[in-house]
């Protein structure tokens, strides 16, 4: 039976919590340096209490430790690895290959001893930065030791069943909700380029979000301030069974940024999916956790943050997979504007509303603007100030529900473990077990008088405030003793400690050793292309010296044209979204000739440029900068 994970965000343990709670079966999250989002960091102690938490039911938490290292970072992040371990994290995400060295040649302490306090190590997962999209890719991967790969989110379900097929003994894990970054993740260098600040460490200033003109070769201009590497929001919410079907275990929600909201109504939205699947299937899949959840709300992937929806190629390339209009939060059509008055204008629709509703809508000048709403009257709304570009007939969206979020911020779900008891009685006592464990208290037997079954099963139901809830109990057919209420109680703790402690030590895999000489590099692959910053990947990928952009992003500056030593231009990102295909303009796939001359630039607002190249070849695009704007 295939054991199938919903893998949560967690920006602090806050949301870790609510997470686990409303249905994650793991949690990712990161720790206070060395993650791919520095704005998220957690101190070692709030990753070892969400351990603890996540373990009671099965569930697990993998910390990212996604990074490029530089040289003198190597022995915080062998400390870092060391702390992590004997905090009981179930897996390491990596990018460097340093950190990957560290974990499998025993550099770190309890690494090297297996001295954590559960007993094991943490296993090792390549995150989506190490740029995962090729069955070569993931074949030498899982060669290295790596127990799961973390797919690109570029990839159809045809090429996912492929990995599949090609190296099933490697668990797989793709992205299905969330914010879509424009380039393959780990190959994108604008951010530092442009601003000095590194996506590979985790400090991306989204260049992709902002506003460019697109230029032709004679400079006309063809699109005028427009978010045209936007991309929506990733919703694979409706296909899920066929990620299964093509061989994905684990489905990872973005969000490592979002708020406790979000986290809580897109994990239980998923959540529902997926025990719908495998009540289809029951005897197929399972969950990888326990536990059942109740809401107190109905989840609504609409009702927060997303800047539209797509299903990016999950099906091959689609026309529609960019927001060019704004990077922003768009959230759910609620109706047109139907007509407006000197304080207020109502709305044509069903949609119902509170006041301190957030709305926007796309103004003539194709820009984002938002107001919130001061009073609500039916379907007659009262803005703090009318919106001075609104006009009659606009398409108006709701991105912030006040009810949706007043039902979100009290306690939402309440997750559960249902469990079987067994009360038999023993030569000096009687004995409770579930689920392998058994609790036992000594005492005499007295034969009852009376029938106690119906006393007995219900003070042995009572499981008050802990995660567990009694499902029956069992009592053998001639079971006719009488036993003290305060005897059953005690018997109840001692088997519900019991089942925590069971479960909170549960084991996990542990990382393969290293069995060899290096790895061999891939032969497709290029230098540039693993981000080598430290010398001790260098060593591991055969160079002499680091490679990484972010290392030699001062010969750009100086004018020189060169991303890297030795390495000639390369570009700034590579993206399977293509600006030719969302015009209508690619032959290949029945497009028209353009009307343009190539080269296409990109120009910001403050005159840098980046010449885009269409590699018809690979179905790619590519952004150079252009040292001579």
């Amino acid at each position: 039976m295939q054991s199938l994970e919903l893998l949560a965000p967690a920006k602090n343990l806050e949301c870790g919590i609510a997470a686990i709670d409303h249905g994650a079966d793991a949690v990712y999250i990161g720790a206070h340096k060395f993650g791919a989002r520095v704005a998220a960091g957690n101190s070692v102690d709030d990753i070892r209490q969400l351990c603890r938490y996540a373990h009671q039911y099965g569930a697990k938490v993998y910390v990212t430790v996604n990074t490029i290292i530089y040289d003198d970072e190597l022995e915080a992040t062998r400390q870092l690895l060391d702390e992590l371990s004997a905090a009981g994290v179930d897996a390491i995400l990596v990018q460097d290959m340093a950190v990957l060295k560290m974990l499998r040649n025993g550099d770190c302490p309890h690494v090297s001893s297996v001295a954590d306090y559960r007993g094991t190590v943490p296993q090792l997962h390549a995150s989506t930065q190490t740029d995962n999209r090729t069955v070569e890719k993931v074949r030498w991967l899982a060669g290295l030791g790596f127990k799961r790969v973390v797919l690109a989110r570029e990839l159809s379900v045809e090429e996912i069943a492929e990995i599949h097929a090609q190296v099933p003994d490697v668990e797989l894990e793709v992205f299905v909700h969330g914010a879509l970054c424009v380039s393959y993740s780990g190959l994108c260098y604008a951010s530092q380029y442009c601003f000095g600040r590194s996506a590979n460490r985790g400090a991306c200033a989204q260049v992709c979000r902002m506003k460019f003109d697109l230029l032709d070769a004679d400079g006309r201009e063809l699109e005028h301030q427009r978010h045209l590497l936007s991309l929506k929001d990733l919703n694979q919410s409706a296909h899920l069974e066929e990620l299964i079907q093509a061989g994905a275990v684990s489905f990872k929600i973005e969000g490592r940024l979002k708020d406790v909201a979000y986290v809580k109504n897109v994990v239980a939205a998923y959540s529902q999916r997926l025990d719908a699947i495998i009540a289809k299937h029951p005897d197929q899949y399972c969950r990888a956790s326990r536990g059942h959840c109740t809401y107190t709300f109905t989840p609504n992937l609409k009702k927060t943050f997303n800047r539209g929806f797509t299903t990016y190629f999950l099906h091959g390339r689609q026309p529609d997979i960019f927001s060019p209009d704004t990077p922003k939060a768009m959230g759910e059509f609620v109706g047109t504007v139907k007509e407006l008055r000197r304080d207020s204008f109502n709305v044509a629709g069903t949609a119902a509303f509170a006041n301190g509703d957030g709305l926007c809508f796309i103004n003539d000048d194709r820009e984002l603007e938002g107001f919130r709403v001061n009073r609500a009257e039916g379907n007659r709304l009262f803005p703090q100030q009318m919106p001075r570009h609104l006009r009659a007939g606009m398409a108006l969206y709701r991105n912030n529900d006040m009810e949706f979020e007043r039902l979100l911020s009290h306690q939402s779900s309440v997750r559960k473990i249902s469990v079987t008891l067994r009360l038999d009685a023993t030569p000096d006592g009687f004995s409770l077990s579930a689920e392998g464990v058994t609790a036992t208290i000594s005492c005499q037997h007295q034969q009852a008088e009376k029938p106690q079954r119906d006393n007995i099963v219900r003070q042995l139901s009572k499981m008050g405030g802990t995660i567990y809830e009694c499902s029956g109990v069992e009592l053998a057919a001639d079971f006719n003793y009488f036993i003290p209420s305060s005897l059953l109680a005690d018997l109840r703790r001692q088997l519900l400690a019991a089942l925590n402690q069971h479960h909170a030590s549960a084991p996990h895999a542990s990382v393969p050793r290293a069995s060899g000489s290096r790895a061999s590099v891939p032969k497709y692959a290029h230098p540039y292309l693993y981000n080598i910053s430290n010398h001790a990947a260098a060593a591991f990928y055969g160079v002499k010296e680091p490679t990484a952009f972010e290392l030699n992003t001062p010969s750009y500056r100086r004018g020189q044209g060169e991303a890297l030593r030795g390495q000639g231009e390369a570009p700034l990102m590579q993206c399977r979204h293509c600006l030719q295909y969302a015009m209508g303009y690619c032959v290949k796939h029945g497009g028209q000739r353009p009307t343009y001359q190539l080269p296409l630039s990109l120009r910001l607002a403050d005159g840098r440029r980046f010449r885009l190249e269409f590699d018809c070849k690979h179905c790619q695009m590519n952004v150079y900068a252009m040292h001579n704007s």
